[in-house]
């Protein structure tokens, strides 16, 4: 930091020899300006490095990293081992001022800094940035979508990335940054370049941080065509005439060294189109009616009803929940419900059972009888018997307890049907038991079966249906697409089998959808 002070007071003395220099006045009163000049100079200098240290001592590893980044560095090596030396070292390589200083401040959203060491706060950094930025939008991005990732999206991203990234440098990840920068150095990835990184949040079912990288390059399409790149460093901007604690405006212009700029280009038209065409591309279904449609929840085992209620609500979807029902009201429920007319105004249907079972026929509460099958249930609501649901998605998530004794076949990984060519599956299936398949389009059907022994268990809450409510909220808010939600379902029900194989699940997806379900 002391390197950062020196060079950074040479600089105010050069200029200030430069102006004595070019001046008609006598030399006595050319030395007199020069040293006021140089004490103003020394003073401000002074206040700036002791405000630096202040700062400097209260960020977090990760954000010294998000600021070095957000400055242009791209050497991340020695990071670890002291992340605020390396801080320092950049720092000392900018002309840095107060203005720059607030704006990496706010950028990293560190406001209780703003207040409490730079007396400010967030609102007025932000109308002071409305005359000029200095730091990068492109970066700026890099490290908002860094501040997002998990540690588990980071594993699967440096998996994804082991044929592109060099083996030790995935050894040493820390944070999403890291792979940024190293897909920088290999010039994989700038604001012209950005189809890798989306493509592999997308991969890792971050469909929310991708959406972010596409967003940005239409924005920089629509905004940008003919000036500066957004990712380039833009420290030339005008000065401001409201800087703060007595800087002039001289010294708010901001110029880094010149080893931190990147050199110009201009973004490529084709790409960024490109990227937007795959968007309008992408099939979805309509979710805009409000409520998005009727879910009805049967719960004849009076366990887990109310919380699947809430979580449809938060949905956005109109629940209808029946608890304890024989098979004759659950069949009468059913056709009561498929005769609504607010089909024809709804985007989608939901329909949740949790029920004792006999192979593939609901026994509700019943303690014997021939049961509702399940392809009866499917039947009520095809466009055929529900024309106000034709063309739209049909979502069925069963959860059944099965009565019989279980017994494997060979046919475990497929237990494939005669019309199972039509169908996508992405789970195994792992318990032969006759299972219906739903042919009609737009059904999506989820089938989860165990034994029905684990009901007997003080607190019994299905593996299946937790992993469900926890991976549609989480699909809502990163917008995640419903077959894309499902596996989450699936690693998390197989996590449990792995660990605790005498209480096993055994869960089916077969779904007829010609479009992709969004519930965000």
């Amino acid at each position: 930091m002391e390197v950062l002070f020196h060079t950074s007071s040479l600089v105010f003395y050069f200029e200030a020899v430069k102006v004595s220099w070019n001046s008609s006045l006598p030399l006595f009163i050319c030395e007199q300006m020069l040293r006021s000049v140089t004490r103003t100079a020394l003073s401000r200098m002074s206040g700036l490095y002791h405000t630096l240290s202040q700062i400097t001592d209260e960020l977090s590893t990760d954000e010294c990293k998000r600021i070095c980044y957000l400055c242009g560095a791209l050497d991340t090596d020695k990071f670890s081992t002291d992340p605020r030396g390396m801080l320092q070292s950049v720092l000392c390589q900018t002309r840095m001022d107060y203005v720059f200083l607030m704006e990496l401040i706010l950028k990293i959203k560190r406001y209780d800094l703003l207040r409490e060491v730079l007396s400010t706060n967030k609102s007025t950094v932000e109308g002071l940035l409305k005359n000029g930025h200095s730091v990068s939008e492109y970066r700026v991005l890099m490290a908002d979508v860094s501040e997002d990732m998990d540690t588990e999206d980071l594993k699967s991203l440096a998996f994804l990335l082991r044929g592109t990234l060099p083996e030790n440098k995935l050894e040493n990840v820390q944070s999403f940054l890291d792979i940024v920068v190293e897909l920088e150095k290999l010039d994989q990835l700038s604001s012209e370049k950005m189809d890798l990184i989306e493509h592999c949040l997308r991969s890792i079912h971050r469909a929310d941080l991708a959406k972010k990288i596409s967003h940005y390059q239409q924005t920089v399409l629509m905004t940008k065509q003919g000036s500066s790149p957004p990712d380039r460093l833009q420290f030339c901007r005008m000065p401001s005439p409201n800087c703060s604690f007595g800087v002039s405006t001289a010294s708010c212009n901001v110029r880094p060294i010149s080893k931190f700029c990147d050199k110009p280009t201009t973004v490529k038209k084709e790409l960024l189109c490109s990227s937007s065409y795959r968007q309008q591309q992408e099939e979805v279904y309509s979710m805009r009616s409000d409520p998005r449609g009727v879910c009805l929840i049967i719960d004849c085992v009076g366990t887990e009803g109310d919380q699947l209620e809430q979580t449809f609500q938060a949905l956005n979807f109109h629940v209808i929940t029946h608890k304890l029902l024989s098979v004759r009201d659950v069949q009468s429920t059913l056709r009561e419900v498929a005769h609504q007319q607010g089909h024809y105004r709804a985007s989608a249907f939901v329909c949740c059972v949790i029920s004792r079972s006999r192979s593939s026929d609901l026994l509700a509460t019943d303690s014997h009888g021939p049961g509702l099958n399940l392809d009866t249930v499917r039947r009520l609501f095809t466009s055929d018997s529900c024309p106000g649901l034709a063309g739209k998605p049909k979502l069925f998530f069963i959860q059944s307890y099965d009565v019989s004794e279980p017994q494997r076949c060979a046919g475990c990984m497929g237990c494939e049907d005669e019309e199972a060519g039509e169908l996508e599956t992405d789970a195994p299936v792992l318990l032969c038991c006759k299972r219906t398949v739903p042919v009609d389009a737009d059904i999506f059907w989820s089938h989860c079966w165990t034994r029905v022994k684990q009901l007997e268990v003080p607190n019994h809450q299905s593996v299946y249906l937790k992993a469900l409510r926890s991976s549609l909220t989480e699909g809502q808010k990163r917008r995640t697409h419903l077959v894309d939600v499902h596996m989450m379902v699936n690693r998390a029900v197989y996590d449990h089998n792995h660990k605790s194989p005498q209480s096993s699940y055994f869960l089916n997806l077969r779904h007829t959808l010609r479009k992709k379900v969004y519930l965000s």
